[in-house]
C-alpha cells in the first residue's frame, strides 16, 4: 500500500460513469450535484471526473435499496398467520 492515499483514487469521466450505470450524462451530473456520487473538476480546461469508489458505493446502495423494497413488498402481502407461523397460509410458496 502506498503512503499517499490520493494515488489510489481512480477518476472516471462522466461519459464512462453514464455507460457503467446505463443512464445519460445529464443523470450522472444530477447524481454528482445531489451528492450521491463524488465528483470534481480537474485539469485545464476543467472537466468533471467521478471517483470510481463512489460509483461502486452508489451501485451497492441501489442494490441494498432494491433488496429492502422487495422485502417490504413481500411483508406487505403476507398474512398475519404467515407472520406468526400459525394458521392458514394465503400465499404458499
Amino acid at each position: 500500500m502506498s503512503e499517499n492515499p490520493a494515488s489510489e483514487v481512480r477518476l472516471l469521466g462522466i461519459a464512462q460513469v453514464a455507460e457503467v450505470l446505463g443512464v445519460s450524462v445529464d443523470e450522472v451530473m444530477d447524481l454528482v450535484t445531489e451528492g450521491r456520487l463524488r465528483g470534481m473538476r480537474v485539469g485545464s480546461p476543467a472537466r468533471w471526473r467521478v471517483d470510481e469508489s463512489s460509483v461502486s458505493q452508489y451501485l451497492d446502495d441501489q442494490a441494498d435499496e432494491a433488496r429492502r423494497m422487495a422485502l417490504w413488498r413481500q411483508s406487505s402481502t403476507a398474512s398475519f398467520p404467515e407472520l406468526w407461523g400459525t394458521g392458514a397460509v394465503r400465499n404458499p410458496d
